[in-house]
């Protein structure tokens, strides 16, 4: 300790103590589709760049809005007391962008990256190579961390859409920085098994399939249709109309028929919703922790009524071992339940669930970019147990928030670096550092099993 001798107040530097590792962020997804506009300072400077926002109205002022729809009707039936209003959509627009950020905002989502890969007023259809050109544009932003293409579920194919996916799957594998959040393909066809087209269509290896997970059915979200008062069509008493007529001729009439339209459910598939979800579990709990069996917000219902029965073959398939996670309604809980918490490599032990590929995915990425600070620092003990050291408190403070399992730091995670222990003299003289961390993950009880018996009284 230093001797002073004038009053006043002095600072030390301890610059010895180890340095330190960050987490990186756990919930940055990127939105790949059609947006109005993409502009920045003039128009289309933002098409084919991710552009991070914050906040819907961040998102409308460079993006736009939605696509107005052209199909709703409204039948008026004033001879009956009281008067009946009805309202239909036939043919909604196949652009979804915006209707999806309004779903990943509304349940918990925050900054995200939005890719623009075309006007949806210019295009006119969704194009394979446009979204797959996002994606590669996507793989050059290394904040990215999840991956929902909004508008691909409405591809004229479903073959389309499953190579799409499997070009996210590999490039996550390939950065192994992201995770991509997938939508079952539904075709208007009943007669086609929208689950065996899934399975048998989507390609990939355990190593590509970790990187994912796919959730069943759509959703019917309370979120209000854009459109334009003029392409509204009004049946009242068989005289036929637009909208904007009655703003001056029937001003409260207008208003009724506004709010017909409003209790029109938006219909979306689920990958948006499911992205606020995992960015709100991360928030308030951690990456480690599977974001299921939590209630989506502002759902009306699912498309479709999943039971137990329906969610055997969902959750476990013995062949592909493509697992779905089921979106269900449960009474007293919640009218959307994220029931499931698995991979798409959902026969693999090691990356079955979803919080595991994604804690290592954390894990790796944050210590890979704290590691870069020691490139072209001596190779030797030093500099080892600098490395060790930063790790080592690192992953301690992950085993005290839960994340690892055991009832110590020992038992949850090792470290290994050093000579004879990770590299030889032929390693040092090719100037390689290698280190080894082993970690043991909490998983999810996806099966809770209650035992009961009955204790006879004795006389």
């Amino acid at each position: 300790m230093a001797k002073h001798t004038t009053p006043g107040i002095y600072t030390q530097d301890h610059s010895n103590f180890p340095p330190s590792i960050v987490p990186v962020e756990t919930a940055i997804p990127v939105f790949i589709g059609y947006t109005e506009k993409a502009r920045l300072e003039e128009d289309g400077d933002l098409l084919n760049v991710p552009k991070r926002v914050t906040s819907i109205k961040e998102y409308i002022q460079h993006f736009g809005t939605a696509y107005p729809e052209k199909g709703i009707t409204i039948h008026v039936d004033s001879q009956k007391s009281p008067e009946e209003i009805s309202s239909k959509i036939t043919n909604p627009s196949n652009y979804l962008m915006f209707y999806s950020l309004q779903a990943f905002y509304l349940n918990g989502g925050g900054s995200c990256y939005i890719v623009s890969v075309g006007d949806y007023k210019e295009e006119g259809i969704i194009n394979q190579e446009a979204l797959l050109n996002g994606l590669e544009k996507a793989g050059d932003e290394g904040e990215i961390t999840l991956i929902i293409f909004p508008d691909a579920i409405n591809l004229t194919l479903s073959a389309d859409y499953y190579s799409i996916i499997k070009q996210a799957l590999n490039q996550c594998s390939h950065l192994k920085d992201r995770f991509t959040i997938c939508d079952v393909y539904m075709h208007n066809n009943s007669n086609i098994n929208d689950i065996d087209v899934f399975r048998n269509t989507l390609a990939g290896s355990v190593n590509e399939l970790k990187y994912g997970a796919a959730y069943y059915p759509y959703l019917e979200m309370q979120l209000n249709y854009f459109y334009e008062d003029k392409d509204i069509t009004v049946n009242k008493n068989g005289i036929i109309t637009t909208l904007d007529t009655f703003e001056i001729d029937d001003n409260p009439l207008f208003h009724k028929l506004k709010d017909s339209i409003n209790t029109l459910p938006v219909i979306l598939p689920p990958s948006s919703a499911l992205a606020g979800v995992y960015t709100k579990v991360d928030n308030n709990r951690g990456v480690w922790k599977a974001p299921a069996n939590i209630n989506i917000d502002f759902i009306t219902k699912p498309s479709l009524n999943i039971t137990n029965q329906d969610q055997e073959t969902l959750n476990v398939d013995i062949l592909s071992g493509k697992s779905i996670n089921a979106i269900r309604t449960f009474s007293g809980r919640g009218t959307a339940v994220v029931w499931g918490a698995r991979t798409l490599a959902g026969n693999n032990h090691e990356w079955r669930y979803i919080s595991t590929r994604r804690f290592f995915n954390m894990v790796e990425e944050s210590v890979r970019k704290a590691t870069y600070q020691f490139v072209f620092e001596p190779n030797k003990m030093n500099t080892w147990i600098k490395i060790k050291s930063m790790i080592n408190n690192f992953l301690t403070l992950q085993w005290r928030s839960g994340a690892l399992s055991g009832a110590k730091p020992e038992e949850a995670f090792f470290i290994k670096i050093g000579m004879g222990e990770t590299m030889t003299e032929n390693d040092i003289l090719e100037n390689k550092l290698i280190v080894e961390i082993g970690m043991a993950i909490v998983r999810p009880a996806e099966f809770i099993v209650l035992k009961f018996m009955q204790n006879m009284q004795e006389n």
